[in-house]
């Protein structure tokens, strides 16, 4: 039986190995047929620490790695460039 697998953004980074993954699906109102979006959030586990909040990653089903983590991040898809502006040397000053 193949193992299920997800698409989400990381959310939250701060544990140690641990990322959280927002999964998003589109459900349809069963009296309305309205579709609407529904948020599910999922704790995967990240080995290297590789993963930055707002990356796209592929989560796949795993044996139970904690009381809530049963999901582990197998791949990258896209990542978040975030750019940090070079903080000014001390010794120089602009006059």
């Amino acid at each position: 039986m193949p193992k299920a697998s997800k698409v989400g953004v990381v959310t939250s980074n701060k544990m140690d190995k641990t990322v959280v993954v927002a999964v998003e699906r589109l459900v349809q109102h069963h009296l309305y047929q309205r579709t609407f979006k529904k948020t599910s959030t999922f704790m995967a586990h990240d080995e290297d620490n590789r993963c930055r909040i707002g990356d796209r990653v592929r989560i796949v089903e795993s044996r139970p790695l904690s009381k809530r983590k049963h999901w582990r991040v197998t791949e990258i898809i896209s990542s978040l460039a975030v750019f940090e502006e070079p903080a000014p040397e001390a010794g120089s000053s602009r006059e």
